[in-house]
């Protein structure tokens, strides 16, 4: 099936003062995403979705500000080229990348790889993070990318308020979850840059199959507490593998990959946060993206989803909520 994109090519082409050749890129349920190429350049093109959209969504400005900001600070990203905050242009505001050698894979088992190749990258993974939690964000211009306390109780309400605005559905789970994280709200572990949707799928894979050559998809990222990235990732040591491409059930240690403790030790050892993952925030993370799938849904039913399986993917609202709810009650690591 062939993909056109939602914007005319021809403004595009006058932006870049030649010819382009475009070709979708097919991850993400969230910003239209479209590798570039014109003449000798080989380029990304990321772009909000056309339609409405929540307030603080798609936020491809922020994604170009911290990946500029963090050129040089060793953690990978790819060189910005360029900014178009005008939505005349092409519709919606966009910007461009350079484009990066590697391949990502959605399925955090990385099929096709030796265990020993998946143990390194989970290693660089665990590296890459800590690296990301100890920039200097006040040095590299970020000072005011976020407020600098009470990130939890500030996303506490955030993700309650998305819920109300983006629901399709009524679910006493998701409501439940949010009246107890407002009582329980725990003080930050400390600042810094997170990510915020950290996770292997949003990591190129270099051509030795053996690092992490960039960092994607940084349209949640803000000021926050490091333990916000930590439990988002450890999410996918829960989700199946027909679950966002989870590893929950696999033979790890045959497959070179860690366990979640292990990972935890070798991001501690990399210089990233001492404190204690909690109940707590593994908990949220699980209701967090319980509303971010919710959010999904609702665009794929007012036909804006980015994908096709948006639908298959906004069903697992559900069982975020649910596991948010396990965690809570039995308060297990995996």
């Amino acid at each position: 099936m062939v993909v056109k994109p939602d914007f005319d090519q021809d403004r595009l082409t006058a932006v870049l003062g030649g010819p382009v050749t475009l070709s979708p890129v097919s991850s993400g349920q969230s910003n239209p995403t479209w590798f570039v190429d014109t003449g000798d350049r080989r380029l990304v093109l990321r772009k909000k979705p056309l339609g409405a959209t929540l307030s603080s969504a798609h936020a491809i400005e922020r994604e170009y500000r911290v990946m500029a900001a963090l050129e040089g600070s060793g953690v990978p990203v790819p060189r910005m080229v360029m900014l178009e905050e005008d939505p005349d242009v092409l519709g919606t505001p966009f910007y461009i990348m350079e484009r990066l050698d590697g391949r990502v894979w959605e399925e955090s088992a990385l099929p096709g790889l030796s265990p020993s190749q998946r143990g390194a990258v989970y290693g660089d993974v665990a590296r890459t993070l800590a690296c990301l939690h100890s920039v200097d964000w006040k040095a590299r211009g970020l000072d005011d990318f976020g407020r600098h306390a009470d990130y939890y109780a500030r996303q506490v309400r955030r993700w309650a308020r998305q819920w109300n605005e983006s629901k399709t559905r009524e679910d006493r789970e998701i409501d439940a979850l949010s009246d107890w994280f407002a009582a329980n709200t725990p003080r930050d572990s400390g600042t810094c840059i997170v990510h915020g949707d950290y996770r292997i799928g949003n990591l190129m894979i270099a051509p030795s199959g053996d690092r992490i050559a960039g960092v994607l998809d940084w349209e949640l990222s803000t000021l926050g507490d490091p333990l916000s990235d930590l439990a988002h990732l450890a999410m996918f040591w829960s989700f199946g593998p027909d679950q966002l491409g989870g590893i929950a059930g696999l033979p790890l240690q045959d497959l070179g990959l860690p366990t979640m403790q292990a990972f935890l030790d070798d991001y501690r050892r990399a210089g990233g946060c001492a404190a204690d993952l909690t109940p707590f925030h593994r908990a949220f993370a699980f209701y967090r993206m319980s509303v971010i799938f919710e959010g999904i849904t609702a665009r794929a039913r007012a036909g804006q989803a980015a994908s096709s399986d948006a639908l298959q993917i906004g069903a697992l609202a559900p069982f975020c909520a649910q596991k948010a709810m396990d965690i809570l009650s039995t308060d297990q690591l995996m």
